[in-house]
């Protein structure tokens, strides 16, 4: 595979630091399902405050895992997809080099003298 120059390792580690908190996660969890929510839409059924909501997402939207649009008076939120597919490959690439290190080790282990 070779490198994607939008792999920026400061980007990458901002985006897995975002998502890196629970609360985030399941933020980014029920975004994934599509279309673009409001707070309140995020907050109905938990125990987070609306106020707790906006500061999660508005990291998220630091990383630019998710992005705002207006609509009237209210603020939806959605998914970024591309930050998410990055953080993918990302992570795609680094099980490649494993996979790579270990198949050498084995190859080393198996092919030396007893």
């Amino acid at each position: 595979m070779s490198p994607n120059k939008n792999l920026v390792p400061e980007k990458l580690a901002t985006v897995f630091a975002a998502l890196g908190d629970p609360t985030r996660l399941k933020l980014v969890a029920v975004l994934c399902a599509g279309g673009a929510f409001s707070i309140a839409q995020l907050t109905a059924g938990t125990d987070i405050s609306r106020q707790a909501v906006t500061k999660h997402l508005q990291v998220l939207a630091d990383a630019g895992v998710v992005g705002d649009l207006k609509q009237g008076r209210e603020r939806l939120w959605q998914l970024e997809p591309d930050a998410i597919a990055e953080a993918q490959q990302a992570l795609a690439r680094i099980g490649q080099e494993w996979e790579r290190r270990l198949g050498r080790l084995k190859a080393l282990v198996e092919n030396s003298p007893d």
